[in-house]
């Protein structure tokens, strides 16, 4: 990217170049001008002597009077300052004003003279021996009838011209140099007018980001810019209207609040209490000045509220979990979160809404079902549903083009709800029986799970011709729920598949390593930047939101790979650098008596 300049130095220098040029033109164009007049005067002057003298001494012009005709021009050199030539056609003189008629060489040869013996008025300029000057030489032809019986030639020097030519040029010049001054400051006026309007434009808006929401600019002369300008005010009024609206909101939310039954936690970005309505004092055991300011950890003791409170102000949309407090007795709260955002979008804390639910533990399926329908990647496609929905309503449907390309966008977000609200329901189905220890692990082959794994999705990634290869060690047992570890092995190769590019290489291996068996996939693909590594196997986390969602992720894939690995008391990592693809790893507990067996050997 090439280095900024302002718009006043964008604007005046080319405008004063091209000014310059101009005025150059304009002064060369004059200079000739000047000049060819200069030289058409001077030309017509001598033209006019050469006339007079023809006129005087007309019907003399012979060989026979050369020596009167000399005599004659020679007592008229000193009262002008021209050089007179009488010759014959042949170019033989017959008189000069300056030289003698012998001393003069034939004039046969000269253009002008050759010009003049044509029938025509001859003229030439060029430089003179004697006198080393630029001289201008006219001819006249003395006609009787038709023919040509004498030439008669002035010369002068073109000194006057040159004299007259510099005494117009200076003033020309100073004529091109007092319009370019003029123009260039008019320019310069105009440019300073423009950037110091834009410059007002930026200092408002700079203004009206710093929250002075009063701020309005005055409306300059130029048109373009008095418009922008009344855009600008039309929008901070209306901003201000809004801010107004939503603090007199606020107020009463407050107040709101302050009345109800369910537990409101405000908290800052550094996870301290702002402030706590009365239920969350009766609910939490805690006191609203006592842990003003405080941190939540200080305040509650509970990993589970911990947790959601930093998931909460680690996105922006709303979020919903579930928090137990152990004791006698024990309970169970639903908790919703909400990042809270200012006037430009940058979060400024949380809230958290607590409900206790003990009372509804019976009920612990149809609220997990609850809380996963509730969550931010179910509302987001709901959300487009419903705009486009009431955009067909309100008209669309009736423009088919439309309508159509409306539709197919409900039916791709109305899929996309299908694979959350599945993937959702495993993971639900998955957390639930891992935590209450319904998930059947019997010894079974690993290398099994893993080819049954890799035909699932090797037609998937012949689409885009990409191939998947399996390197197993043999022999590699453990206890495992087979459909759960495919079902993992699976999410692991498909978004292989997906984030590899076209014509790459997919491959799975196995091995014993101690007390674990070893399964890694690699990719070729895109790679996961250092600082989304420790955070991919959160729930909807998603390293690229946009591209996740092209290819049809639901955020919760590496989530139930992990659930599902935890069931089988093991672990999930990942190393992956940006463009050198990725290695996920899973790591599976061998039997103790397996294990101990290849201690001893």
């Amino acid at each position: 990217m090439g280095k900024r300049t302002h718009l006043f130095g964008r604007l005046f220098p080319p405008f004063v170049i091209l000014i310059a040029l101009s005025l150059a033109a304009v002064f060369w164009y004059a200079t000739v001008v000047v000049e060819n007049l200069s030289r058409e005067q001077s030309t017509e002057n001598l033209t006019n002597q050469a006339a007079v003298l023809s006129r005087l001494f007309q019907g003399r012009l012979s060989r026979e009077n050369a020596a009167e005709l000399d005599a004659a021009l020679k007592r008229v050199n000193h009262r002008i300052h021209v050089r007179l030539t009488i010759a014959l056609p042949t170019g033989e003189a017959l008189a000069d004003s300056i030289e003698a008629v012998a001393n003069v060489t034939s004039l046969a040869s000269r253009p002008e003279i050759q010009e003049a013996a044509a029938g025509n008025v001859g003229r030439a300029v060029r430089r003179s021996l004697a006198s080393d000057k630029d001289l201008l030489f006219v001819a006249m032809p003395i006609k009787e009838g038709a023919a040509v019986t004498a030439i008669v030639r002035a010369a002068g020097p073109m000194e006057n011209t040159q004299f007259i030519l510099r005494n117009h040029r200076w003033e020309i010049a100073g004529i091109a140099v007092v319009l370019f001054l003029s123009a260039a400051l008019f320019c310069f006026l105009i440019a300073r007018g423009l950037s110091q309007s834009l410059e007002e434009v930026r200092l408002g808006i700079e203004s009206l980001g710093e929250g002075r929401l009063d701020t309005r600019l005055p409306r300059p002369h130029v048109e373009e810019l008095a418009t922008l300008t009344s855009t600008f005010n039309r929008a901070a009024g209306a901003l201000q209207s809004k801010v107004m609206i939503i603090t007199q909101e606020r107020n009463e939310l407050e107040v709101v609040l302050s009345s109800m039954t369910e537990a409101v936690v405000v908290l800052d970005t550094n996870e301290r209490l702002l402030s706590v309505n009365q239920a969350a004092e009766n609910l939490l055991g805690i006191e609203n000045e006592r842990v003003k300011g405080r941190t939540v950890q200080e305040a509650v003791r509970n990993t589970d509220l911990h947790r959601f409170v930093t998931n909460t102000l680690a996105g922006k949309e709303p979020i919903e979990g579930d928090i137990v407090f152990m004791g006698e007795p024990e309970r169970f709260l639903q908790a919703h979160g909400a990042a809270l955002q200012d006037t430009r979008g940058h979060n400024i804390g949380a809230l958290v809404v607590l409900n206790d639910v003990t009372r509804l533990k019976t009920l612990e399926n149809i609220r997990r079902d609850f809380v996963a329908n509730v969550s931010h990647e179910l509302k987001t496609p709901i959300t487009s549903i419903k705009g486009f929905l009431e955009t067909l309503r309100e008209g669309a449907m009736d423009d088919p083009e439309h309508a159509k390309r409306f539709l197919e966008i409900i039916m791709k977000h109305t899929d996309r709800l299908d694979s959350i609200i599945e993937d959702l329901l495993s993971l639900s189905r998955i957390e639930r029986d891992a935590e209450k220890g319904e998930i059947a692990l019997d010894s079974g082959s690993v290398g099994d799970v893993i080819e049954l794994a890799a035909a699932n999705c090797r037609r998937r990634a012949q689409l885009r011709e990409i191939e998947i290869k399996t390197t197993l060690e043999p022999d590699l047992v453990t206890r495992v729920n087979p459909q759960l570890l495919e079902q993992a092995l699976i999410n692991l190769v498909d978004n292989a598949v997906k984030y590899s590019d076209r014509e790459k290489t997919v491959e799975i291996e196995a091995k014993k390593l101690a007390a674990e068996i070893i399964i890694k996939v690699k990719d070729k693909g895109c790679g996961i930047s250092k600082e989304h590594l420790s955070r991919i196997f959160e729930r909807f986390y998603r390293v690229d939101k946009a591209r996740s969602r092209n290819v049809g992720g639901t955020g919760l894939g590496l989530s139930i790979v992990k659930h599902i690995v935890n069931a089988h008391g093991g672990r999930v990592a990942v190393d992956s650098s940006p463009n050198k693809g990725s290695v996920f790893s899973i790591y599976l507990p061998l039997p103790v008596a397996v294990s101990e067996v290849r201690s001893a050997q």
